[in-house]
């Protein structure tokens, strides 16, 4: 049964110290979880992301490395269940490819082989709806069975999603060699509370955010016309212990929100959540690494349903007042 109980377990999130770990270890501790151990190397993880947790009595934070086993066999002894987090994504892998493969590939390697020896009934590895690719062939209802893209994207995007595309093999051949029970979640771009300065989709939503509160124009790149993907954190917390709970193994399913928006309706929402602004600038290439489409698409969920009963939740509007009291609220919105 690959059906794992929350109350009176232990849980291990690799890569913890993040913006789905924190949410995360909170939905777990919440749920009755006897022990939620973070591990993170901290290169890229934040103190400010898990400030709010730190004191908790049945949180435990160890600094180490996905590269080092020793260190995720320590703190896997005795889990439960593992939430595999770690990871370098696109603007990471376009400053150092050859630490980024490593860390998504060997080091999910490191994590399962860790999970096998200590015996832990179930992992459940974060990948992401770059396994379609990006660029023109990208469009319409974009399945779990979906091929991948990578004609005119940038290649940082392109290794990233190649990687994950590996580790959800990595996955299936650990559970059909060792019987390693595991989940894999396709996330979209995540966004909320404690939003990092990371990820180039979710950065877009910050540096909007700053401009127009510096009374500049926000940047629109193109016609406003590409399709973005965001999932609320919370929805993806929910998502990860779900797949825990459920009898599900040896699948993979797409975690979106509920509906996407074009790079000119998240600019306007943005905007009018922030207080108002001038009016949206139209760009062209600023040399940045900008995931582009190429053309409308929609990243379905339904089949998360199917196998482990979730639908996100929080639409854009509200993940995003969410997101903009916490940003003015804390001393941390500023990198």
């Amino acid at each position: 049964m690959a059906a794992v109980r929350i109350a009176g377990n232990k849980f291990v999130i690799i890569g913890g110290a993040s913006l789905v770990g924190s949410a995360t270890a909170a939905e777990l501790l919440d749920h009755g979880a006897s022990e939620v151990v973070l591990l993170d190397n901290f290169s890229l993880g934040s103190d400010a992301a898990i400030a709010h947790l730190k004191d908790h009595p049945r949180l435990k934070l160890v600094r180490g490395d996905v590269m080092r086993v020793s260190d995720l066999l320590r703190a896997t002894e005795g889990a439960a269940g593992v939430i595999q987090l770690a990871a370098f994504m696109t603007l990471n892998m376009d400053r150092d490819p050859y630490a980024g493969l490593d860390v998504n590939i060997r080091g999910v390697q490191n994590a399962l082989e860790a999970c096998r020896a200590n015996k832990v009934k179930k992992v459940i590895f974060a990948s992401s709806n770059a396994v379609y690719g990006y660029g023109p062939g990208v469009k319409g209802d974009l399945v779990e069975s979906t091929p991948f893209h990578s004609v005119g994207a940038p290649p940082a995007a392109i290794l990233y999603g190649a990687t994950k595309i590996i580790g959800e093999q990595l996955c299936r051949d650990m559970y059909r060699k060792h019987g390693l029970d595991y989940v894999v979640l396709r996330y979209s771009t995540v966004y909320g509370e404690r939003q990092h300065y990371r990820a180039a989709n979710a950065l877009y939503i910050i540096e909007t955010l700053d401009k127009i509160r510096k009374g500049e124009a926000p940047q629109v790149f193109g016609d406003g016309s590409e399709t973005k993907h965001f999932v609320y954190v919370g929805d993806l917390a929910r998502a990860n212990r779900m797949a825990l709970e459920s009898a599900a193994t040896d699948v993979a399913v797409n975690t979106s929100g509920p509906e996407p928006i074009t790079t000119l309706d998240l600019v306007k929402l943005v905007t009018e959540l922030g207080g108002g602004g001038p009016a949206p600038e139209f760009v062209g290439n600023d040399g940045k690494v900008r995931l582009t489409s190429g053309g409308a698409f929609r990243i379905a969920h339904e089949e998360a349903f199917n196998a482990i009963g979730w639908k996100p939740e929080v639409k854009m509007r509200e993940g995003l007042t969410r997101l903009i009291a916490w940003l003015d609220s804390s001393n941390e919105a500023k990198p």
